[in-house]
């Protein structure tokens, strides 16, 4: 795991970035937007769970 606390506090803002991202740019199709919503939803919570580890 991450010890810096400057550095991991980066990285949970890009993945949490990242996620939200995703999550908006989600297409129509049903396969593929679940795949995306899906993908975007994990990188929120281990974002989330980078940033709150102390």
């Amino acid at each position: 795991m991450i010890r810096n606390p400057r550095k991991r506090r980066m990285w949970s803002f890009s993945l949490m970035a990242l996620g939200g991202l995703l999550l908006f740019l989600a297409p129509a199709d049903v396969w593929i937007g679940a795949l995306l919503l899906a993908l975007g939803i994990a990188l929120e919570a281990v974002g989330t769970l980078l940033h709150r580890q102390p």
